[in-house]
């Protein structure tokens, strides 16, 4: 988890940022990104980091409130099903991810990403496949991000109950798709991703 981190602290990159999204795949929601900037010194390094889909609900949870604690820097992004469907969910993306590091206090020496590429951004950056699984700083960017949209979509879930947002944070789950081709689509749905389901 810190190949590249070691790396990039051996060539005197003081300040090594990570950023990552959560909810590319969802039918409903936004997309939230993240990026942090942990400190590397072994004492501070937190234990359990890895990749947010690998971990249990409950683990992101608890390892959440370590993460803003310890970070010299994080921000988060969240950018809404509107402009996921007017200009693609890879956009977003992107867009949630320069602007999240554009809203870091603290100017990173370079920013280590997952996969995605084209950013444009003020500092030098990496992608990197699978980062984060591969890179400490973009685990816990994923964990952030990935917590920060699962509480978003609870939220959510109380004022369309209907659709059981709580259960599936917006995923096309069996049962998300049932309630979906049942009710039709509310406000949060995104249109570009449900055409094929034949919904109004």
């Amino acid at each position: 988890m810190f190949t590249y981190e070691e790396k990039y602290k051996s060539l005197g990159y003081k300040l090594i940022a990570g950023t990552d999204e959560a909810g590319r795949g969802p039918l409903a929601g936004p997309v939230v990104c993240a990026a942090v900037i942990m400190p590397l010194e072994k004492h501070l390094i937190i234990e359990g980091v890895n990749d947010s889909k690998k971990l249990s609900e409950k683990m992101r949870e608890k390892l959440f409130p370590l993460i803003i604690e310890r970070a010299i820097d994080v921000s988060v992004s969240i950018i809404d099903h509107l402009v996921i469907d007017e200009i693609n969910i890879l956009e977003a993306s992107k867009r949630g991810m320069e602007e999240c590091v554009s809203k870091l206090k603290n100017a990173p020496d370079i920013l280590l990403v997952d996969a995605v590429k084209g950013l444009k951004i003020k500092c030098e950056y990496l992608p990197i496949i699978h980062g984060d699984a591969l890179s400490y700083s973009i685990a816990c960017a994923s964990i952030i991000a990935k917590v920060t949209r699962d509480r978003l979509m609870l939220e959510l879930d109380k004022q369309y109950p209907l659709y059981k947002f709580a259960q599936h944070k917006g995923y096309g789950t069996a049962l998300h798709i049932k309630l979906l081709k049942e009710f039709g689509a509310c406000e949060i749905h995104r249109r570009t991703f449900i055409k094929n389901f034949n919904v109004q």
